[in-house]
């Protein structure tokens, strides 16, 4: 009787629906004041708020945030999936948790291949092969030790929008009946992703099996989703088609925490995250790749720049597809591929007015040493800052609905380099250093990134967009700090990506045709493409929060 009335005094401290009404919500790209979560949907930023107003810091928003986004943001939002967080807190310390998904242990090394050692991406990519072990219930409880409120009340909201359901926009209603049909081929149970008839806008989308799935983790905790019921659910899935993740792999599954990777680029220090992220490593590349080169002289979108910060993105991709894998498996020769003698090496052969070619381009010289995906950001009145990047890989990833769980499995195991040479679903080539093996985490490209100005934080940002978000982190680091944008051009002004190979650099709509002329009279390959990213930016001026989402998307900035 005393754990029922605990538990319900637990619900009603909770923000009621009615702080974010699920049936009728509006989006709002901009806001200021002392705190903000910026998110991919309106109302997983509002429950974060919400969760600052209730006595919350910016870990426990941001919880409940990628609690809210499972259940609102199917697509890439989940708890079948991993992640990556990057925070400073207000003390100082830099935290960096990697809940990124592992191989299954039986995977194997040639486990795409057929027998006549062709790559089959179709299985990497899609249905219950492709799946990894899902890491983002574990890393909620890690980012729990640095929050203030429990997390049963944290998972409250969440809890209530699957149960009691909530609106779809248009946008959200075609997204679901684009992926009906895969639902339908990938699973082996219906799910509430599927509608007699389709989807449109101003339905409700109830989710009974997922709200099941979260009581559970909050009544069990961790073991509510790795062991119990809910693990017995993965499993059974697994067996109806073909993957292989067991019981054990579940309950084995652990957060790593890491030490962040820490750069300065003039009196900027850059706080991201390190391997198994590439983010990190990359932003450091490019940053110090142009640091000496005055940058800023030639301004925003100026051809110059523009060859610049292109061939930057060259030289790291190359060197990410050559020498990036998880360290707990390979040695990876970071200090080398950071220090400022190998970058100005790395740019010695620069030409500006000419375009590089990635035939001649390729990774550096080492010497031994001794696309979906949502991000998220949250910054409170005591200054705390939480950048969190999550994700599924491939839109609702595998496709995979776990019977009876309601939730959708990831396909991270297109990350991994199945065979070399062969590109992932993102382009991105790798070798031996990302190779498939059993319990290893697969390379990612979330960068997760908090800007700390005379120690404090400056910039707490981060995008979706697979290969493209070291790329989009890189870009508005410059036009903020070197460009001087407002935050809301520096995020919402059109983009361009290279990444090595394919030697093609993609641009969005609304790119500058006299640049994209320049630009290809230099001998470079332009592709216009759709949008790259949905970016979510905080920035932090004289004690003032100013928040901005990204008008790519339904993303909704709310703050107090």
């Amino acid at each position: 009787m005393r754990k029922l009335v605990v538990l319900l005094l637990l619900v009603a401290a909770s923000p009621s629906l009615a702080q974010y009404n699920p049936y009728n919500y509006t989006i709002e790209k901009k806001t200021s004041g002392k705190a903000a979560v910026v998110s991919a949907h309106p109302l997983a930023s509002k429950v974060g708020v919400a969760i600052m107003k209730k006595g919350g810091n910016a870990f426990d928003a941001a919880i409940a945030t990628q609690l809210a986004l499972a259940v609102v943001f199917p697509g890439a939002g989940n708890i079948g999936g991993g992640g990556f967080m990057v925070a400073v807190t207000n003390k100082g310390e830099q935290v960096a948790l990697d809940y990124r998904e592992k191989a299954p242990g039986s995977a194997s090394r040639d486990m795409y291949l057929d027998k006549d050692g062709n790559a089959q991406t179709n299985l990497s990519q899609n249905g219950h092969l492709a799946s990894g072990v899902p890491g983002t219930v574990a890393g909620l409880f890690s980012t729990h030790a640095y929050a203030k409120l429990p997390f049963k009340q944290l998972i409250q909201p969440a809890i209530d929008l699957a149960e009691k359901g909530f609106v779809i926009t248009e946008s959200e209603a075609n997204s679901l009946n684009n992926y009906a049909g895969q639902f339908v081929r990938y699973s082996s149970r219906p799910s509430a992703f599927i509608k007699y008839g389709g989807w449109k806008a101003g339905d409700t989308l109830v989710q009974k099996e997922l709200a099941n799935t979260l009581k559970r983790i909050r009544d069990l905790g961790q073991k509510g989703f790795y062991e119990g019921e809910t693990a017995r659910l993965i499993v059974e899935e697994m067996k109806r088609g073909a993957g292989v993740i067991t019981l054990a792999d579940l309950k084995n599954y652990k957060t790593a925490k890491r030490v962040a990777m820490v750069s300065k680029y003039k009196e900027y220090t850059i706080v991201g995250m390190p391997l198994v992220s590439s983010g990190g490593i990359l932003i450091q590349q490019m940053m110090g790749m142009v640091e000496n080169r005055n940058i800023g002289q030639y301004g925003f979108h100026s051809w110059q720049a523009v060859q610049l910060m292109i061939e930057a993105e060259r030289r790291a991709f190359a060197d990410r597809a050559e020498f990036l894998g998880d360290r707990d498996f390979v040695k990876v020769p970071v200090k080398k591929l950071t220090s400022p003698e190998y970058l100005r090496e790395r740019m010695s052969d620069f030409e500006l007015g000419k375009a590089g070619n990635s035939k001649t381009t390729n990774h550096g010289n080492i010497n031994p040493e001794s696309e979906e995906t949502t991000h998220l950001s949250v910054y409170d009145a005591s200054g705390n800052a939480v950048s969190v990047t999550t994700t599924l890989n491939g839109g609702y990833g595998s496709r995979t609905v776990v019977g009876g769980a309601g939730f959708i499995l990831n396909n991270e195991m297109d990350d991994f380099s199945i065979k070399p040479g062969v590109p992932n679903m993102y382009g991105a080539l790798g070798t031996e250093a990302n190779a498939i093996a059993p319990n290893k985490r697969m390379l990612s490209s979330m960068t997760p990134t908090i800007v700390l100005k005379n120690g404090k934080p400056f910039l707490v940002i981060g995008s979706p967009g697979g290969t493209t978000i070291p790329t989009q982190v890189y870009q508005v680091l410059l036009n903020t700090i070197e460009f001087n944008l407002s935050l809301e051009d520096a995020v919402w002004k059109p983009r361009f990506h290279h990444q090595w190979l394919p030697d093609v650099v993609y641009v969005e709509k609304g790119f500058p045709a006299d640049l994209k002329t320049k630009l290809e009279e230099m001998g470079y390959k332009i592709a216009e493409r759709g949008t790259i990213g949905r970016f979510e930016a905080i920035k932090i001026v004289n004690g003032v929060v100013e928040a901005v989402a990204d008008n790519r998307g339904d993303d909704h900035a709310e703050g107090y």
